[in-house]
């Protein structure tokens, strides 16, 4: 509709503006709303301790049970060559370091051949009754793909390296850090000393605030 004299009535030149102001403000609230739930799944997940995992019967557990201690994360399998070696050592240096300021966290995978047939469960019978482990184990995992475990792929972004195997060494520090990894065939004595410095700092620590 024209306004007398033939001029555009004001109301309708004006509706493309107050579309597209009201467009753009949607834009932009849209876009603040994004940016906040990506600042805060970066908050809520700063360090590995952040995350929630399942335990070998599909319960969740929180990592943060394990804030404070020194922790080496290991992807296991019941049926690798390597698996009676890695294991017997991972327990004896589980049980060296003692379960007050260092642990060996379990997680079993699946997607490394044949070497891990069955559950969480199965992995961890396995390595209880064969090797005597008493460290923690947790659910079948996937660390490959859009599928892989989000505790595992913060490991894995953290030292920008993939495993390509079992039995990578994660080393975990009391605040949920990542500071090392180790391939399955690097020795076992250099994980010891590492971990054992860093044990060895969390109890001096704690000494000097008594």
């Amino acid at each position: 509709m024209e306004a007398l004299g033939g001029y555009p009535s004001k109301s309708s030149s004006s509706r493309p503006r107050l579309v597209s102001l009201v467009l753009t403000v949607s834009l932009c609230i849209s876009s603040l709303f994004l940016l906040h739930a990506q600042i805060s799944r970066s908050r809520s997940h700063a360090d590995f301790y952040s995350f929630q995992v399942k335990d070998t019967k599909g319960r969740g557990v929180s990592l943060e049970k394990y804030r404070g201690k020194v922790s080496l994360v290991v992807n296991v399998a019941s049926h690798s060559e390597q698996s009676e070696h890695n294991y017997r050592e991972l327990q004896e240096l589980h049980r060296a370091l003692g379960s007050t300021h260092f642990t060996v966290l379990a997680f079993p995978c699946a997607q490394y051949g044949e070497t891990e047939p069955g559950t969480g469960r199965d992995a961890e019978a396995f390595a209880r009754s064969n090797y005597a482990v008493t460290f923690p184990f947790f659910n079948l995992i996937k660390i490959m793909g859009s599928e892989a475990e989000p505790a595992f792929r913060f490991l894995t972004d953290s030292v920008q390296q993939m495993p390509k195997w079992n039995f990578w060494k994660f080393l975990v520090g009391a605040e949920g850090q990542v500071l090392r990894v180790w391939k399955p065939e690097e020795p076992m004595e250099e994980i010891r000393r590492e971990a054992t410095a860093l044990v060895r700092e969390i109890i001096l620590k704690k000494r000097h605030e008594l």
